[in-house]
C-alpha cells in the first residue's frame, strides 16, 4: 500500500478521524479509570483503541451505542 492509498482510504478522513478521536475519549473516560485488585487498568488501551478503529471501519457516523459495543466484545 502506498501513502496516496492511505490518504484516500476513506477510514482516515478527517471527519472519520475526528470520530475516532471522540470514540477514544468516550471509552477512555468511561473504561480507563477502572483499576484491578493490583493497582493495573482493569482494561487495556490496546482493547479500547481496537474498539474505536472498528467502530469507524464498521461506518459507524456517531458515537451513540460504542460503550455497549465496547462491553460486548471487548471486555
Amino acid at each position: 500500500m502506498t501513502n496516496l492509498e492511505v490518504i484516500e482510504d476513506w477510514r482516515y478522513s478527517d471527519s472519520r478521524m475526528n470520530l475516532r478521536r471522540e470514540a477514544l475519549s468516550i471509552l477512555m473516560k468511561n473504561f480507563g479509570y477502572q483499576l484491578d485488585q493490583y493497582g493495573n487498568s482493569e482494561y487495556s488501551n490496546q482493547s479500547m483503541y481496537e474498539c474505536a478503529h472498528d467502530w469507524v471501519s464498521q461506518g459507524n457516523c456517531s458515537c451513540l451505542g460504542i460503550k455497549e459495543q465496547f462491553k460486548k466484545y471487548y471486555i
